[in-house]
């Protein structure tokens, strides 16, 4: 654990360049061989604007990355956070303690309160407006988003007290999962919710993107799965009946401009429809 430990620490740039380039490169091939929906779309058009989203939270997160490092070495120095003040643990202990709390404020957290805040959900309908999730949509956030996401990552950082190498990690696991579980790739049923158990897996986060509510409003988990179910937002949904986008924001061919994803959080909110009113 140390050794890895170590090398997380001094990461090279090249080598999360990797990470990130493999994951979408690894899930792109996947799609073609284990597709769960059989788009009838122009790959490379689709995740045009994904893609371009995905350089612009790159350039954000690297411009801020030296207030993530300062922070990570003031908790360390200072023994500040959260798994600093608990008794002595096994460094495994320590470690997995370390990612699962950064996953709950960098993750989880950010992601529950872009739901419940309308110019932050405002912001984050990018996201969700893609018509054809696949392992693209997984970094399809506005650059604003970007820089909110960052920011309760840099809570998180100062509240759990977690050192650099522990946030490298975290960041790395976190990007190969989100490409994973927005991956148009079909596993078997029952591998799926037995997955889900521990992590967010394929099914369960995919509901989060069904156009209707309460299934939108639910699975907000990044990396671990702990959290939906103890603060009851976990929700299932058959993968069969699952219809991608927003409800109120339902034309694709806007929702898939990039120029018109750049202006989407500027426009007039919408009240999302429950899914149990159009039954009534």
């Amino acid at each position: 654990m140390s050794d890895i430990l170590n090398y997380f620490e001094t990461i090279p740039s090249l080598h999360r360049s990797l990470i990130l380039v493999g994951g979408i490169t690894f899930f792109w091939l996947l799609e073609g061989v284990l597709p769960l929906f059989n788009f009838n779309y122009k790959k490379w058009k689709h995740a045009f604007p994904n893609l371009f989203f995905t350089a612009t939270t790159i350039i954000i997160n690297f411009s801020l990355a030296f207030l993530l490092l300062n922070t990570a070495d003031w908790v360390q120095v200072n023994n500040f956070g959260i798994i600093n003040w608990l008794p002595e643990m096994p460094l495994w202990l320590y470690v997995l303690l370390g990612i699962l709390l950064l996953d709950f404020f960098g993750a989880y957290l950010a992601h529950f309160t872009e739901h419940k805040i309308k110019p932050l959900w405002m912001i984050h309908l990018v996201h969700h407006s893609d018509h054809k999730v696949d392992t693209t949509t997984a970094n399809r956030h506005h650059p604003l988003e970007s820089v909110i996401r960052f920011t309760f990552t840099l809570l998180g950082v100062l509240v759990v007290g977690t050192p650099i190498a522990i946030v490298m990690i975290y960041q790395s696991m976190s990007l190969i999962f989100t490409q994973f579980t927005h991956a148009n790739i079909k596993i078997s049923k029952s591998l799926d919710k037995l997955l889900s158990y521990v992590i967010v897996s394929p099914d369960m986060h995919k509901v989060h993107h069904h156009n209707l509510l309460p299934y939108t409003d639910a699975n907000y988990g990044n990396i671990f799965s702990i959290w939906d179910r103890l603060l009851g937002t976990y929700m299932h949904l058959d993968r069969d009946k699952i219809v991608y986008g927003v409800d109120t924001f339902p034309n694709e061919a806007i929702n898939s401009s990039l120029k018109e994803l750049l202006k989407q959080p500027f426009q007039k909110y919408k009240k999302p429809t429950n899914s149990a009113d159009l039954v009534k």
